[in-house]
């Protein structure tokens, strides 16, 4: 199986966007009880759609060896830098710097369904390694630049359909 796509999260409104960004982090994501990933993705869709909410699907696609698609439904909860529980959950993830990428949440993702389906349909793709040009920019950040630059962010504080997103300025870190 493939590392995991990002989420692609559906707003209650059905006449809003469906946010689906590929962008995917080394260490997302662990099974802990219950599952977790750091978010570092842009803008705020997946915080707002999560606030907005709470669903959430997680996709794996097979894209070398036996075609396989696996989805987990559930429920999801942004966990922001000032919440007492971010540094423990932060602690799943020891590869993951929240210095040097700009990391502003932690999901918390309860699974009520998991299913899979055939694939047969998901080209054969290669992976060849993860790029380093997101954490390059954020490795020179602290934390009154990094609000400064998502502040003047079009769709940081809203997400696309004008939900509430991330929470500017940002939240001093717990840790």
């Amino acid at each position: 199986m493939s590392p995991p796509s990002p989420p692609a999260r559906s707003p209650s409104d059905v006449t809003g966007a469906v946010a689906a960004p590929f962008k995917r982090r080394p260490g997302r994501p662990r099974s802990l009880p219950p599952k977790t990933g750091p978010s570092n993705a842009s803008n705020a869709e997946t915080v707002a759609r999560l606030r907005d909410n709470g669903r959430i699907t997680l996709m794996w696609c097979a894209f070398q060896g036996p075609p396989n698609i696996v989805r987990v439904h559930g429920r999801g909860e942004p966990v922001f830098r000032d919440d007492p529980r971010f540094k423990e959950l932060l602690a799943h993830f020891p590869g993951i710097d929240p210095w040097s990428h700009g990391l502003r949440a932690v999901v918390v993702v309860r699974a009520d369904l998991i299913r899979d389906t055939c694939g047969y349909a998901v080209p054969y793709m290669a992976y060849e390694g993860e790029r380093d040009l997101h954490e390059r920019p954020f490795a020179r950040e602290d934390d009154a630049s990094l609000d400064a630059y998502f502040t003047k962010k079009e769709h940081v504080a809203t997400s696309l359909d004008g939900l509430p997103g991330l929470p500017l300025p940002l939240p001093p870190s717990s840790m």
